[in-house]
């Protein structure tokens, strides 16, 4: 998919960041900490930032949370997001702390005098507004019979936008979320037909582990490989760096962003003879923190290996017990023992990126 086929929606900026637009899809993630504690929330958000998040939200729940915005914002220079539900006044009280952004969800904030008065500080420090529908928390108003179905969602969406807009204020972006994919994917195509806003995607409550992740993927990844979508937050429970980690991946298999090493890995049959899976996941933990987009093959024989090993930036073919070590399509180093394969290629890949010749 080409940068063309995104689907066109005005700009929304966030800190020094572009939404929409046409701008590079934004990573971002949440914080699990207690915003309270600046100190925990300030070591997990310059996590997430060396893992490649480029926009973090942090839970507002009360005054004290909103206020220790402040502080938290002199620690780090990934824009913020205050997350707000309920009560309209925490708003307020993060931007006074400075939010660089605010989720408001419309199904707990309802009144639309409050909305109105949001928006009006918002508008006055330049603070765009995310309006965040999730299945779970819709407004009764906007069930069908009693159920959740995506054209309740889209218009609980517009529902609020509409009273954004009336109020003179356009830095808007819509999210809307389910745990189940297809309820998400509806919900985003319909209200991408109606405006030009940017959307914000994701699949709630997806899962833990596998199950969380390739919900997430096909959620996402059939809404961008149609080109809507400008910003992405993958949800797991846990450490939100694996958030970030998957997010990335999804980015590069659509060819849509390249971040660190995308690695081609020969699934393994009775011809392998050295241990794949463990080579190809140590190289990967010791290149963890490298930038540099790499392709990197690690290859169980030549049937598909020899290919793949030539077309790669760095690659291991193996062999019986031993594997050769390619860089750039050209034979490097031959014949090196399993057990020093994950290690030399490494070396070589970080000595070349330190030289500039990676």
């Amino acid at each position: 998919m080409t940068r063309d086929a995104r689907r066109l929606t005005r700009v929304v900026r966030v800190g020094d960041l572009s939404i929409g637009g046409g701008s590079p899809i934004v990573v971002q993630s949440m914080t699990n900490t207690d915003t309270r504690d600046v100190g925990a929330t300030v070591a997990q958000i310059r996590a997430l930032q060396r893992g490649g998040c480029e926009l973090v939200r942090v839970a507002v729940p009360d005054m004290a949370a909103a206020q220790a915005i402040a502080a938290i914002k002199r620690e780090v220079t990934l824009p913020i997001v205050a997350d707000i539900h309920y009560d309209p006044r925490l708003a307020l009280a993060a931007l006074a702390a400075g939010a660089d952004k605010l989720r408001l969800n419309p199904g707990n904030i309802r009144a639309p005098e409050r909305i109105r008065e949001v928006a009006q500080a918002a508008a006055e420090r330049g603070v765009p507004i995310r309006v965040g529908v999730n299945a779970g928390s819709l407004d009764e108003r906007f069930l069908k019979g009693g159920k959740v179905t995506p054209e309740g969602m889209a218009e609980a969406a517009l529902w609020e936008v509409s009273l954004l807009e009336k109020a003179g204020f356009r830095d808007i972006v819509i999210s809307l979320k389910a745990h189940d994919v297809a309820l998400t994917v509806e919900a985003n195509r319909l209200v991408a037909k109606e405006g030009d806003w940017p959307l914000h995607l994701g699949v709630t409550e997806p899962g833990t582990g596998l199950e969380g992740i390739v919900k997430s993927a096909v959620g996402i990844g059939i809404l961008l490989s149609q080109g809507i979508g400008d910003t992405i937050r993958v949800s797991l429970p846990g450490d939100p760096v694996r958030e970030v980690e998957v997010a990335w991946e999804i980015l590069k298999a659509l060819g849509l962003r390249q971040r660190g090493p995308s690695f081609v890995v020969c699934p393994t049959c009775g011809r392998t003879g050295i241990d794949i899976p463990g080579i190809a996941e140590e190289i990967r933990k010791e290149l963890s923190q490298l930038e540099k987009p790499l392709t990197i093959a690690v290859m169980g024989c030549p049937v598909n290996g020899l290919g793949e090993a030539q077309r790669a930036d760095y690659a291991i073919l193996g062999g019986s017990g031993y594997g050769t070590i390619y860089a750039h399509g050209q034979v490097v180093k031959p014949k090196v023992p399993e057990e020093k394969l994950a290690e030399e290629l490494v070396s070589l890949i970080l000595r070349e990126v330190k030289s500039g010749e990676a």
